[in-house]
């Protein structure tokens, strides 16, 4: 089953300005395990102690 999806932003005002047209999209078949991002690889992260 295909699904559509258009990206928008909306300012202050309520005006909505269209960032990408509507396109169909395939949904996975398979959730992937995880959906935590992975950690930052920024150099600023890299020299923070974690």
């Amino acid at each position: 089953m295909a699904m559509t999806m258009k990206v928008y932003e909306v300012d202050r005002e309520g005006h909505t300005r269209i960032v990408r047209e509507e396109t169909e999209v395939v949904p996975l078949e398979q959730p992937e395990a995880s959906h935590q991002f992975p950690v930052c690889e920024c150099p600023e992260c890299k020299t923070t102690a974690r």
